[in-house]
């Protein structure tokens, strides 16, 4: 199986959570379910960190040099995460980026185990965890916007 069978599914996820972060509003993205719980803002941070990290770790395509990452520590707070349009703009980025690494990549290397910092996968399987982690966010996101207390001028 090439990247041309299994790009089809990752572009329907990672359409899909993209899609559904569009509707975001600036104000939402502090928004949290409890003080110790994640905001939006740094979920939607974390997700595209985590495709560039993906792309290095299992895909050989080392993440660009102005990619920062903030999220690999809990989030204590000491970042704002506050601009929508940029986090989207990030997230689209990792996402282009996560496909050219999972283009470029020799179809026999596919199936052929890599160590990384979170264990051993083969890239076929690092990209069915990357596929779950975008579900899990997107619906940490919408359950964030369905039960939190919602800002004041919303």
């Amino acid at each position: 199986m090439s990247f041309e069978a299994v790009y089809p599914v990752w572009r329907t996820v990672r359409d899909r959570f993209q899609k559904s972060m569009q509707s975001i509003k600036e104000e939402e993205l502090q928004l949290r379910l409890s003080p110790e719980t994640l905001s939006i803002g740094y979920i939607l941070r974390h997700n595209a960190e985590v495709e560039y990290m993906f792309a290095e770790w299992f895909f050989n395509k080392k993440a660009p040099e102005d990619v920062t990452y903030l999220t690999t520590e809990p989030d204590k707070g000491g970042h704002a995460y506050g601009n929508v349009q940029e986090l989207l703009t990030f997230l689209e980025a990792a996402d282009l980026y996560l496909s050219s690494a999972m283009k470029e990549l020799p179809e026999a290397a596919w199936d052929e185990p890599v160590s990384s910092p979170i264990g051993s996968s083969t890239p076929r399987e690092a990209l069915g965890r990357v596929l779950y982690h975008a579900g899990l966010h997107g619906g940490q996101v919408s359950l964030i916007r369905k039960c939190a207390v919602q800002p004041a001028n919303s």
